[in-house]
């Protein structure tokens, strides 16, 4: 498989809830940098960590631009979050159900046919304005 038909995968996969094929798609030693937070390693941590956010978010991704470089190991994903804040993450607001709607990006290594790699990038502050406002 080619990286954008990789991170195309990784996509539909999370917008369909289907972790199972989503963490199929993470090498064993995936490297996670979460927004604004620490890096993680293994796909045993991005479990975890995607248990957590789909307890407290219910998130679609549209609008999705993928870009990857000539020889394929590392490519890029612009997307708009369309979300709903379900359960309150610890130090952020309340959540009450509110909606978002957030421009955000990733940027991805790839080796053979699994993510090696997943930077995320959104704007916290605009999210915090949209859930608070």
């Amino acid at each position: 498989m080619k990286a954008a038909e990789i991170i195309r995968a990784y996509y539909e996969a999370f917008n369909r809830q289907d972790m199972d094929a989503f963490l199929a798609l993470l090498d064993e030693n995936v490297v996670h940098d979460i927004n604004q937070g620490e890096r993680q390693i293994g796909k045993a941590a991005f479990a975890t960590f995607m248990a957590h956010m789909n307890r407290c978010y219910k998130e679609e991704l549209t609008d999705m631009v993928i870009m990857t470089s000539e020889d394929g190991s590392r490519g890029a994903a612009e997307f708009i979050v369309n979300g709903a804040y379900l359960a309150t993450d610890e130090g952020l607001p309340e959540a009450k159900g509110q909606t978002y709607k957030l421009p955000a990006g990733a940027f991805f290594e790839v080796k053979g046919d699994k993510v090696s790699r997943v930077t995320n990038y959104y704007s916290l502050n605009d999210w915090i304005a949209q859930v608070t406002g």
